[in-house]
């Protein structure tokens, strides 16, 4: 699988080394941050789902709405 395959949304929490990281390397991915930082996790999961996308998080409570 390469990087072309990939495709992340980053939570708010997730520090912004990690997105610029993801960048740099030519992942496809998005930050929550850059959308809306009030975003709910279920709208997360929305937007992931409905864009094929895994979501970065740090958020502890994420697994349980998964």
């Amino acid at each position: 699988m390469n990087s072309s395959e990939l495709r992340f949304l980053i939570d708010v929490g997730v520090g912004t080394g990690i997105e610029k990281y993801l960048r740099e390397e030519g992942y496809d991915m998005k930050a929550v941050r850059d959308i809306d930082t009030r975003m709910e996790d279920e709208e997360i999961i929305q937007t992931a789902v409905s864009e094929d996308r895994m979501v970065v998080t740090m958020d502890k409570d994420f697994g349980e709405l998964v």
